[in-house]
């Protein structure tokens, strides 16, 4: 892992293009959210870290979810948590608003989550795959 210099984030490569920036605090996210909003958040780290090591990085304008490289991103709303999954396939699926191909193994998917009853087995699977792609297991296995 190579960590900046500058801002002290980590990267997966050397020199890695990013924004150079300190980190926020993760309470301000939620300051103008819904208690609820927090908790969904707060479900879904407990299942992320569940997985294995991670990083909260509480950007300017999103909180990411790190391993050696983000596999998660989340932004709060009032009433819901907006946030996407980097999956290495594509996942039909309506409960996904918008699926972007970045890359063959690096496709974003964004979601919205209104309540913690959506933090489900489905998510969490969703959510474990993720974490595959942010420790790079993905381009172990081609």
């Amino acid at each position: 892992m190579w960590v900046c210099p500058r801002c002290g984030r980590t990267f997966a490569n050397r020199n890695q293009v990013h924004t150079c920036a300190r980190l926020g605090d993760l309470d301000e996210h939620f300051a103008r959210s819904s208690p609820e909003v927090r908790a969904i958040f707060d479900q879904v780290r407990a299942a992320a870290e569940a997985l294995g090591p991670i990083e909260v990085l509480p950007e300017r304008t999103r909180i990411a979810l790190h391993a050696r490289m983000s596999f998660a991103a989340f932004m709060p709303r009032r009433r819901w948590l907006a946030g996407h999954l980097v999956l290495a396939r594509r996942v039909d699926c309506a409960r996904f608003s918008q699926i972007q191909v970045i890359s063959a193994c690096n496709i974003v998917h964004q979601f919205r989550l209104n309540r913690r009853d959506d933090v489900d087995e489905q998510f969490t699977a969703w959510l474990a795959e993720a974490y595959q792609v942010g420790i790079q297991e993905h381009l172990r296995r081609r």
